[in-house]
């Protein structure tokens, strides 16, 4: 489970931008930085800023795992053939977290990362409870059977807040999804823009 649960939104005002797109974040109303000096005068970005911050926004965009869990993905991109930025992309998108949370069993990431771990969630049919097992195309994850009345299933069901992207399938109904393909950068539906080029920079350093 996050660190981060009771100050996500923090995350946000940090980073200057609504990471996840939500209607509620503070970041809507107070558009700076958090603390005494928030609304300063801010110095334009070095370089190394900028790729920073993009690390910073992609790594909090996906329940700001740990630096270690998000440097064995960069690792694992680069050694893969092809883009290393699409890459890194998908990898992150094939967590079961983010594959949970893109097919709107969850109203968010972080919520998505604790339905997972309290064991809520079956892959093709057995019990999965770790956030960052890597699905596989055609994969079919469902919601376990006593978990589909849980208030918290039932609300991100029904919220037209987000739409569920092309490279998943759902059928609500039932509470079952399949993965379907690995998404490329374009078709991830990020809130924000993601720049995974500037990430592959900080870590090439």
């Amino acid at each position: 489970m996050s660190k981060r649960v009771q100050s996500k939104y923090k995350i946000n005002r940090r980073l200057l931008c609504n990471l996840w797109g939500r209607p509620k974040s503070p970041f809507n109303r107070r558009e700076y930085r958090p603390g005494e000096h928030g609304q300063a005068r801010r110095r334009k970005a070095s370089d190394y800023g900028e790729q920073l911050m993009a690390k910073q926004k992609l790594k909090g965009y996906y329940g700001n795992i740990t630096e270690k869990q998000f440097r064995k993905v960069y690792d694992e991109a680069v050694r893969r053939r092809g883009d290393t930025s699409e890459n890194l992309i998908g990898l992150l998108e094939r967590r079961l977290d983010a594959v949970v949370y893109r097919m709107k069993f969850v109203p968010t990431v972080f919520s998505s990362r604790q339905f997972v771990n309290h064991g809520h969630v079956r892959v093709n049919g057995k019990r999965v409870n770790i956030p960052s097992y890597r699905v596989n195309e055609g994969d079919v994850i469902e919601v376990r059977e006593k978990s589909r009345q849980i208030p918290l299933v039932l609300e991100a069901v029904e919220s037209s807040e987000r739409e569920v992207p092309d490279y998943v399938e759902v059928n609500h109904n039932q509470m079952k999804g399949t993965f379907v393909r690995t998404p490329e950068l374009a078709d991830v539906p990020y809130p924000v823009q993601m720049e995974p080029n500037l990430v592959i920079e900080f870590y090439s350093r």
